[in-house]
């Protein structure tokens, strides 16, 4: 039998997986998606939300994409690895997952791949009254090629609004890239910086979680200290506190105790001390760079 269900969940509540339905909206996590929504309805283009491994941001793409599937003016599509040699290869994948109609085995040139998106886009946006919203996850991937492209689509406008909604997530990297690209940076509509969470954030995520799970009795099965140990290890990162919570309770169910307490915690983050062996052998985790606040 699984772990949660020992302790009365219906759910694993600490999987890494970006469920939708167990992402805890932190006040900087709605900030982001309400705005992001704001700009797709006004249809102002592009909008970037940066933040470090594991603040949450293809969680975040995900809900996005569930709020997204309630409204029928949407035409949406994901992009999860944007690793693309050329423009030919970049322009085709989105023409296909658009379902532009490409004849397959036929020979497109670029123009004929930027035409077809640009008369599918006027034909969804002007003639049916669609939004069509492309998300990229994973955009720091982007080659300076592909920022051109996408600013080039950024181009196929009305007098009154931006034929295609841009939404990207990426690491910190992703910032000096477009930094750099003072042509596309000037499009940003909306940015924002995704940073780690407090430790009231902390311990209301992991309350969310458990509670989402199916948890049900009025025992906390954290104790404070053990959040705080939580918090202190993990740095507030969502990743990490998902992890740290994975084992803790994992480590509960084999000792046979009832609640997670800062002793609990100790003993597993002890055992993530790095080693001289782990160091020469490249298995440490390396430090973040920690970008604070909105650019």
């Amino acid at each position: 039998m699984s772990y949660y269900k020992v302790l009365g969940f219906q759910k694993e509540p600490f999987s890494t997986s970006p469920d939708p339905r167990f992402f805890y909206m932190s006040k900087e996590h709605e900030i982001a998606l309400m705005n992001i929504l704001i700009e797709l309805r006004l249809k102002r283009g592009l909008s970037v939300i940066l933040g470090d491994i594991g603040t949450g941001k293809t969680t975040l793409s995900r809900k996005l994409i569930q709020e997204l599937k309630k409204r029928e003016a949407f035409i949406f599509h994901m992009i999860l690895d944007p690793s693309f040699d050329n423009e030919q290869l970049f322009l085709t994948s989105l023409s296909r997952n658009f379902d532009i109609d490409i004849e397959s085995g036929k020979s497109f040139t670029i123009l004929d791949l930027r035409e077809s998106l640009e008369r599918f886009l006027f034909q969804k946006g002007v003639e049916e009254g669609k939004t069509t919203v492309l998300i990229i996850d994973e955009a720091q991937k982007l080659t300076e090629n592909s920022l051109e492209i996408l600013r080039t689509l950024l181009n196929y406008e009305t007098n009154e609004y931006k034929l295609l909604q841009l939404v990207l997530l990426g690491q910190m990297e992703l910032h000096y890239k477009i930094m750099n690209m003072q042509n596309f940076f000037d499009r940003i509509s909306f940015k924002y910086t995704l940073n780690p969470l407090n430790f009231e954030e902390t311990k209301e995520m992991v309350e969310f979680r458990i509670r989402q799970a199916g948890y049900k009795s009025s025992m906390y099965l954290f104790l404070d200290d053990a959040i705080r140990e939580i918090h202190q290890h993990s740095r507030g990162y969502p990743r990490q506190i998902t992890m740290l919570c994975h084992k803790a309770l994992t480590k509960l169910v084999l000792l046979n105790k009832s609640v997670v307490d800062s002793g609990l915690i100790r003993e597993i983050t002890d055992k993530e001390i790095i080693t001289d062996k782990e160091i020469k052998t490249g298995w440490h985790k390396k430090d973040p760079l920690l970008q604070r606040n909105s650019y």
